[in-house]
């Protein structure tokens, strides 16, 4: 009896060992943000870039001035857009152009406007020179329809978000995909851009407080950040039916030979 007592806590603690092994859980290092002591180095702030457009883009431009009916002519006709999207609340009303491959957009009167690669600030006031030939000191006002991050990954609200200011940061974003769950790995956060057509890659460690001064901190519209699963998720989805086979065979074995040596 002694004998089939020491198979049988050999073979259970085979069992619990299996399963540690697969549902090991992370380090408190590898969950928290920030964790560098000395952050004198981050008193500058990192300044938001001054987003360029790009094709695809869907642009609103509002001309105004002191004369109503004479600003008519450069306003496209007011739509309704349903900002469908959890932080972008009621319906937008605006005047879109949707920027082509080319860069290019058809304007009302002034015909074809290349705006690709152009600031805020080089767009208006390409369109307010234009407009001067017509207009008495015109007012041109522009902003981003479909200024647009998505968040993927492991994180707990997972999707595409339209950003109304047209101004985010990389933790924002995380807020508003909800935070990591405990599985993401924080070490190594993904983002993904397009710039000039072809994809460009970078890297965040947010258990480093360096990465409030990355050049990539303020994201651009259509930004893609992909949450890497940690160690622990990882072993999670190493487990299957056939471990479970395993511990089971090794718990029958156990069984067998106390009986037999009973």
């Amino acid at each position: 009896m002694k004998l089939k007592s020491i198979i049988f806590s050999i073979s259970k603690a085979l069992m619990v060992m299996m399963v540690l092994a697969q549902f090991s859980c992370a380090s408190q290092g590898d969950i928290l943000y920030f964790q560098d002591e000395n952050l004198s180095g981050f008193t500058q702030p990192v300044i938001n870039p001054e987003i360029k457009y790009q094709p695809d883009d869907m642009i609103t431009i509002n001309v105004s001035g002191l004369d109503p009916d004479a600003v008519r002519p450069f306003n496209l006709s007011t739509v309704s857009y349903n900002a469908d999207n959890a932080n972008a609340q009621g319906n937008l009303q605006m005047q879109s152009y949707l920027i082509d491959k080319n860069g290019n957009i058809e304007f009302p009167v002034l015909g074809t406007i290349a705006l690709g690669g152009l600031t805020r600030l080089e767009a208006t006031a390409l369109i307010k020179g234009k407009l001067d030939e017509y207009l008495t000191d015109p007012i041109v006002n522009i902003r981003i329809a479909n200024f647009n991050i998505t968040v993927l990954g492991e994180v707990n609200n997972p999707g595409t978000f339209t950003i109304q200011d047209e101004k985010i940061s990389l933790t924002q974003a995380l807020g508003l995909a909800g935070d990591l769950t405990i599985y993401g790995n924080r070490k190594n956060v993904l983002l993904t851009r397009e710039v000039d057509g072809k994809k460009k890659f970078a890297e965040f460690d947010l258990t480093s407080a360096r990465v409030l001064a990355s050049k990539n901190y303020y994201l651009a519209q259509n930004d893609v950040l992909y949450v890497k699963q940690n160690k622990a998720r990882v072993n999670q989805s190493k487990y299957s039916p056939n471990n479970g086979t395993i511990i089971s065979a090794i718990a029958t074995l156990a069984t067998i030979v106390a009986i037999l040596i009973r």
